[in-house]
């Protein structure tokens, strides 16, 4: 692991392989280690750089006001790097947009999993029952209960946890357990939001590529898809038998959409 010292944050990251650069981003309460099944598939042709967002893995805490994007933008014009694919579920694929948003001449192209913007718009019932238990066991300090809720969401709605390969659920609790070690329940939220992501999707023209988990909640798939049908050139492309984490579940076929794309955006560039 490689670090960077910005004027407020300890940035934590992986940087591998030579070529085309890719940027692997996390979803919430989880680390760069999500993607162990892509980096090596990845590094043999392209440059791979996996951070650990502000808050998670090894990256510090936020002691004032911040926003990923902003250190997504400040790893990447450190090393050099841009325009850049992005690669981001969930969490990591809202910091993806916002950064196409923001700091556009960094992106060269999307891919997002179980995602639309970081504007994002929960009707789910299955979802807020897990939101339910979260804060249920937040209340009763029960950090053992918080994370087996949040893990949850690698059954998706349709399955329990048992049904799941169970060396994905080890990996799903080990980094959310990690992650939340870091934080107090009285902790505050120093996170600055990135506004009228929805309306400003519209002028995104880079590709998007939406890998949806196939039995992921249905709000997660809605917005993923929303966001490909607002973006001037996007698709969506779903794994079957995968819920919110296909990367982890399914990692050989995600590699290979994954490897398509990024080939048809270096021949869309030369």
């Amino acid at each position: 692991m490689f670090s960077l010292d910005t004027a407020d944050a300890h940035l934590a990251y992986r940087d591998t392989g030579a070529g085309q650069p890719v940027v692997l981003l996390h979803g919430g309460f989880l680390d760069h280690r999500m993607w162990d099944d892509q980096v090596p598939a990845l590094a043999s042709h392209c440059r791979v750089i996996a951070p650990d967002a502000r808050g998670h893995g090894g990256s510090s805490n936020a002691n004032a006001p911040f926003r990923h994007t902003d250190d997504v933008a400040a790893l990447l014009r450190h090393l050099d790097v841009g325009p850049a694919i992005l690669v981001g579920l969930s969490m990591g694929g809202a910091i993806a947009v916002d950064t196409a948003l923001e700091h556009p001449d960094l992106v060269g192209a999307l891919v997002v999993s179980g995602v639309g913007t970081s504007e994002p718009e929960f009707q789910d019932p299955w979802l807020k029952e897990i939101e339910a238990e979260e804060a249920r066991a937040l209340a009763a300090g029960d950090a053992e209960g918080w994370v087996e809720a949040f893990t949850r969401l690698g059954a998706g709605p349709h399955r329990t946890l048992d049904d799941v390969n169970q060396d994905v659920v080890r990996r799903l609790r080990e980094m959310t357990r990690r992650t939340l070690a870091k934080h107090t329940a009285t902790e505050p939220v120093h996170i600055i939001p990135v506004t009228d992501t929805w309306q400003r999707a519209a002028t995104i023209t880079v590709p998007v590529l939406a890998i949806n988990g196939a039995i992921d909640s249905d709000d997660h798939i809605t917005m993923a898809e929303r966001l490909a049908h607002t973006v001037t050139n996007g698709q969506v492309t779903t794994i079957e038998a995968t819920a919110h984490y296909p990367n982890m579940e399914r990692p050989d076929t995600f590699n290979e959409i994954l490897g398509n794309f990024l080939r048809t955006v270096s021949a869309r560039n030369d």
